[in-house]
């Protein structure tokens, strides 16, 4: 038997999503150029085209088409993925998102991502399935790979509390330097001097930015900032700010106010304080940053930084549509940053340093 000649067979294809930057170089063509293909635009030669539509077929490559999915009254469909460290922040978040998706004819496609090291692939699952758009809140709005992911693919995305945001990516959020920096100030014009932090997720760049307004109002105040004793580790979980408030209380001199950077560590501190049989606010001051519902669900309420978490889910939302509602209209929407205003909310956990010993229990005269 004569062996069976070979049949031409075509490459296989990528399991993995094709980006507009896999097309552009398997064409030899920018980016720009793809997405003008894509688009439909005239002012492409025949040759050019011929390649990066020979190069999509290769590659698979489906690129997101927001513009012909808003055509009539067909809804906005948006990506969210999400962690939950602090399920206070997460509430908020998502319920300034529902509340503005009703009211923008937006479908919203949530999805929970257990660990770091599938981000990029579940955005590339929603990619895939065509989604119009992503919103990316913490931690992921810092991700260096879902940021690369989405400009790559030309998928329009807002980073919402990011801050430092990435320039080819919108975003909102605030001035978290100055805020941490006005809070720093307040508990040293109450009379603090020795002040304990706790630090947030070091994968975020708002816990930087936090901490560096706290050096600077220290800096300014001419103290000397000790790190070994007056910082402490936390990733902005309940639990972290357990173990932070434990290292924080045990050093031979304890500060006398610790500012944690999120409300959940906050309350951590207050419940640490409350077993080693301190008063908050007489005995040690503790105070927050974002202003989530836990704030006014313990005992002493706390003072902290509030940050508008539901008006900047809705805002993200705003803008998300904005951009995508520009594509359709043949304009390239232009990336926006947006800073949105935050205020010191003072409650019952701030006071000026105690003066005299506290009362020891089970002390006698």
């Amino acid at each position: 038997m004569k062996p069976k000649a070979a049949s031409a067979t075509r490459p296989a294809r990528s399991t993995k999503v094709a980006t507009i930057a896999d097309v552009a170089s398997l064409a030899g063509v920018s980016p720009m150029t793809v997405s003008r293909v894509v688009n439909g635009e005239q002012n492409v030669r025949p040759d050019t085209r011929a390649k990066v539509l020979a190069a999509i077929d290769t590659l698979n490559y489906r690129p997101n088409q927001a513009a012909r999915h808003l055509a009539g009254s067909q809804p906005v469909r948006i990506g969210m993925l999400y962690t939950d460290p602090s399920a206070g922040y997460l509430n908020e978040f998502l319920i300034g998102l529902l509340n503005k998706a009703s009211m923008s004819h937006v479908q919203l496609v949530v999805q929970r991502c257990e660990s770091r090291e599938g981000e990029a692939k579940q955005v590339e699952a929603m990619i895939a399935s065509g989604i119009d758009g992503l919103i990316l809140p913490p931690p992921f709005c810092d991700s260096r790979a879902l940021l690369q992911l989405v400009v790559e693919t030309d998928t329009p995305a807002v980073a919402v509390s990011s801050a430092q945001p990435d320039e080819q990516v919108s975003s909102v959020g605030i001035d978290d330097f100055k805020a941490a920096y006005e809070m720093t100030r307040h508990l040293l014009s109450l009379g603090h001097h020795r002040l304990g932090f706790v630090m947030g997720d070091p994968n975020q760049k708002s816990s930087e930015k936090r901490l560096a307004g706290f050096h600077a109002a220290m800096h300014d105040a001419g103290l000397v900032i000790e790190e070994e004793e007056v910082l402490a580790p936390g990733m902005f979980t309940y639990r972290s700010g357990l173990d932070a408030a434990e290292f924080l209380l045990s050093q031979k001199q304890r500060p006398t106010a610790i500012f944690a950077s999120n409300d959940d560590m906050a309350a951590a501190t207050v419940a640490i304080a409350h077993r080693m049989g301190l008063d908050v606010p007489s005995d040690l001051t503790v105070v927050g940053f974002d202003d989530a519902p836990l704030a006014t669900t313990i005992w002493p309420e706390l003072t902290t930084v509030r940050q508008p978490i539901m008006d900047m889910a809705a805002h993200a939302v705003d803008l998300l549509v904005r951009q995508l509602r520009a594509r359709r209209a043949g304009e390239a929407p232009g990336c926006e940053h947006v800073l949105m205003d935050f205020e010191l909310i003072r409650r019952q956990s701030d006071a000026a340093p105690r003066l005299r010993p506290p009362v020891r229990l089970g002390a006698t005269s």
